[in-house]
C-alpha cells in the first residue's frame, strides 16, 4: 500500500470513529432516556410518585418530572409617542416668559413579544405542568391544552390553553429540553389513552433502539510499522 493510500485510509478510519462516537452518544442519552420514562410511567402506573413535592394533587395524579426552567409570557415593549409641539410663550414680567404649548402627534402601541418573567420549577404530572416562582406561579391542564410547540432544538415551548389567551411557555437548556419533550408527549399520551398505550409503546420503542445502536463496521485498522 503506497503512502497517500495508506493516509487517505488512516483519515477516513479517523472520520468513521468520530461519527460512530458522536452517533453513539446519541444514541445512549436517548436510550437512558427511554428507560427513565419507563421506569416513571410504571411507578406511576403503580400509584408512586417520582419527584417529591408538596403539591395539592387531584385524585390519581402523580408527579413525573421536575427541572429548573425559565417561565415566559406574551407581552409588549413600552408605548411610544410620535409627534411634535408648538405653542406661544407669555410674558410673565421681569423677563420671564410662560410656554403654553400642545403636543400633537400619535401613541405608538409597543410590540407583541415573549418575555421572560421568573426562573423556577418546572414539574410535569400526569395531568398538568406547573411553573414554581418566587414571582410567577402558572400551570397547565391537559384537559385545557389547545396547542404546544417548540424550537428545532427543543429548548423553548409555547403552550395556547383554552381558559388563557395569552401564550405563554417554558425554557430549559437543550439536553434538559430535548429530555422534557419525551416526558411531555408521552405525560400527554396517558392523559388521552391511559398507561398501557403508552407503556406498550415504550417497551416496543426499547427493543427496537436496542437493535438500532451504531456499530462501527467496514472500517480497515492499519498499523505502520515503526
Amino acid at each position: 500500500m503506497g503512502f497517500f493510500t495508506e493516509f487517505k485510509a488512516k483519515r477516513a478510519a479517523k472520520a468513521a470513529t468520530r461519527a460512530h462516537s458522536a452517533a453513539l452518544a446519541n444514541w445512549e442519552e436517548d436510550r437512558a432516556t427511554l428507560t427513565k420514562l419507563i421506569t416513571v410511567f410504571t411507578a406511576a402506573s403503580n400509584g408512586q410518585d417520582s419527584v417529591p413535592n408538596t403539591l395539592m394533587q387531584k385524585r390519581g395524579e402523580h408527579t413525573l418530572w421536575s427541572a429548573t426552567g425559565i417561565f415566559h409570557e406574551t407581552g409588549r415593549t413600552p408605548s411610544s409617542y410620535v409627534g411634535g409641539s408648538s405653542g406661544v410663550s407669555i410674558p410673565v414680567g421681569a423677563g420671564i416668559r410662560f410656554r403654553v404649548g400642545a403636543m400633537r402627534g400619535q401613541v405608538i402601541p409597543g410590540e407583541e413579544l415573549q418575555m421572560d418573567k421568573d426562573q423556577g420549577v418546572v414539574m410535569l404530572t400526569t395531568d398538568r405542568l406547573i411553573f414554581t416562582g418566587p414571582i410567577k406561579t402558572q400551570q397547565w391542564d391537559f384537559d385545557k391544552l389547545l396547542m404546544a410547540s417548540t424550537t428545532d432544538d427543543e429548548s423553548d415551548y409555547f403552550l395556547n390553553v383554552s381558559n388563557r389567551q395569552k401564550t405563554s411557555g417554558v425554557r430549559f437548556d437543550v439536553r434538559t429540553g430535548r429530555e422534557f419533550n419525551r416526558f411531555l408527549g408521552a405525560a400527554t399520551v396517558v392523559n388521552e389513552k391511559g398507561y398501557e398505550v403508552l407503556l406498550d409503546e415504550l417497551h416496543k420503542l426499547e427493543k427496537e433502539a436496542d437493535k438500532a445502536r451504531p456499530v462501527l463496521g467496514g472500517i480497515v485498522a492499519i498499523e505502520l510499522e515503526k
